[in-house]
């Protein structure tokens, strides 16, 4: 399987006559656009499958997202504190840089906290 990194604008082409342009990428939704001749089908995974035909060999699985419920009734700080750890294991991208900064912006940390955990 072949596997790309595409920035938006940028496309792909498999034949001559198929077209796959990257679009954008809005919360956890790729957009892409493709162009194809009239007599291929391009389908949705999920209507296929819907359709109770099965998902075709060579696709890596789906990401497996745990997810961990939050109590409603935890306070402002203990949030900060877990959204700052959260920040603090990810890969520093420029994304995660900037949620830091803005977090930080928003909810400034005291002098006695910034040090603690670093």
């Amino acid at each position: 399987m072949l596997c790309l990194s595409l920035q938006p604008g940028e496309y792909l082409t498999i034949g001559d006559d198929i077209l796959l342009q990257y679009d954008s990428t809005r919360s956890n939704r790729c957009y892409l656009a493709v162009t194809a001749p009239r007599e291929i089908p391009v389908v949705r995974g999920a209507v296929r499958e819907s359709r109770g035909e099965k998902r075709p060999e060579g696709l890596f699985q789906k990401p497996r997202v745990v997810s961990r419920e939050v109590p409603w009734d935890r306070s402002k700080a203990q949030a900060l504190c877990a959204m700052r750890r959260l920040l603090g294991r990810m890969e520093e991208t420029e994304e995660v840089l900037a949620l830091r900064r803005q977090l930080n912006h928003m909810f400034p940390e005291g002098p006695q906290r910034k040090r603690e955990g670093r």
